[in-house]
């Protein structure tokens, strides 16, 4: 056939067959649409600092800020002594300290939430009320001062009996505080605890509904994370995973899943000396929260270590290595977000995440930019792949392990053309049977 002349194509079904066959899948289409949002496409802070109510105060982001930098100063004062403790190579050893650093000075902590719950424990109820009131004042001046993690809220006492009232009144002295302080902050975040049947789920939907209603709020307006701390949690009696239902019991008001360690482990009896992040219960639990949360928009946080830095230097070299450690170990399993339970943690998240991305940007940006210039290499990557790719960029930039200038030189595209492969269309990720 020469140049320029039309290719000719046979068919053998009938155009009815498309259309019939489109119209039976029609309510799967909307099914899969509203199940499977994708992720939604914000910040996803790297952390989340818990503060007991009683302690929270209006410098405690500061503070915390100051003792990480009074830590680093007196254990590892410069880039040398921090790769020597950590293991960092020598090119990522000075650029991983100065941002560490500038991080600590410029936003210590990512996400706050001030505890009612095990941090706080059970306190007479006018104490309480005092504490959620205060709470809520103290969080809504941070927003308007400027000095507020860039998300912050409260976890409240979980839905089983003895405490359900109590949890109740707590959570709506806040958010009415806050409303009457000026309204809800863009960074709201609110944590439920001790999750065990999906039904509990479904009660907290209802309680934030009512609570829009009355307030005169766009429904959906306040989503709430569901913090996974029971064996129920991930398996039910019937055998099915609760925490799936627990994500379509939400009424898509699920914005996270957290992995609560120590609860955990001791539900399902590890003894205390090896209640850690990287048990083989805990790879179990988080392995089926992950499959859970795949598609629908509600991300995967990791737990906590309780081996804190603190003491003679040795002591504190070792609780660092051993928080690095379970910190990489995350990020490499997708767990893009964990706790930090003491200001000496800082160092290391920070430390662990700014390594994570920045040894591995200059190939992301080169693959990234060879997909998008079609230009080939020896790799060939797909759809997905340059989902997962324009990701970890977008989530390297969040945090401030990387610069959009550095990004944007290696691989000529801006934070804009990075969104936009972040979030494919469906079809375009199977189109080409990846």
């Amino acid at each position: 056939m020469g140049q320029g002349q039309q290719e000719t194509v046979a068919t053998s079904l009938a155009g009815a067959v498309s259309e019939e066959i489109s119209a039976s899948l029609a309510p799967v289409d909307a099914e899969l649409e509203r199940r499977y949002p994708g992720d939604p496409g914000t910040r996803q802070p790297v952390h989340t600092v818990y503060v007991p109510g009683d302690v929270f105060a209006a410098d405690t982001v500061r503070s915390w800020g100051d003792r990480a930098l009074a830590a680093l100063d007196e254990h590892a004062p410069d880039a040398e002594a921090l790769a020597a403790v950590l293991g960092l190579p020598d090119d990522l050893a000075g650029p991983v300290h100065d941002r560490v650093r500038a991080k600590l000075e410029r936003e210590p902590v990512e996400d706050l939430r001030v505890d009612f719950e095990d941090g706080y424990g059970p306190r007479p109820d006018a104490e309480e009320d005092e504490a959620a009131a205060r709470a809520a004042r103290l969080v809504s001046r941070a927003y308007e001062d400027g000095t507020a993690a860039p998300y912050t809220g409260i976890r409240m006492k979980c839905m089983e009996a003895p405490v359900r009232d109590r949890g109740i009144r707590t959570l709506d002295i806040f958010l009415t505080g806050l409303m009457e302080a000026g309204g809800l902050p863009d960074g709201l975040v609110l944590t439920l605890p001790k999750v065990t049947y999906a039904e509990q789920v479904g009660a907290m939907a209802r309680l934030l509904q009512e609570f829009e209603k009355a307030r005169g709020l766009e429904r959906g307006r306040i989503g709430f994370e569901i913090q996974i701390e029971t064996s129920q949690s991930i398996l039910a009696a019937d055998g099915t995973a609760t925490v799936a239902r627990m994500i379509q019991a939400s009424e898509g008001r699920a914005t996270g899943l957290h992995y609560g360690t120590f609860d955990y482990s001791a539900c399902l009896g590890v003894s205390a000396a090896h209640q850690s992040s990287d048990h083989p219960a805990a790879d179990h639990a988080k392995a089926v929260m992950q499959v859970a949360a795949a598609g629908t928009g509600v991300r995967v946080c990791d737990g906590s270590t309780n081996v804190l830095p603190v003491g003679p230097t040795e002591n504190v070299h070792a609780a660092w290595r051993l928080h690095y450690g379970l910190t990489r170990r995350a990020l490499a399993r997708a767990y893009y977000q964990g706790w930090d339970m003491h200001p000496g943690h800082l160092p290391t998240r920070y430390a662990a995440v700014f390594a994570f991305y920045r040894e591995g940007f200059e190939q992301a940006a080169a693959r990234l930019a060879a997909y998008a210039n079609r230009a080939g290499g020896d790799v060939m990557d797909e759809p997905a792949t340059a989902k997962a790719l324009s990701g970890y960029l977008l989530r390297g930039l969040d945090c401030g392990a990387l610069d959009v200038a550095e990004v944007a030189r290696l691989s000529g595209l801006t934070r804009a053309d990075l969104e936009v492969f972040a979030a494919p269309r469906r079809a375009d990720l199977t189109v080409s049977g990846g």
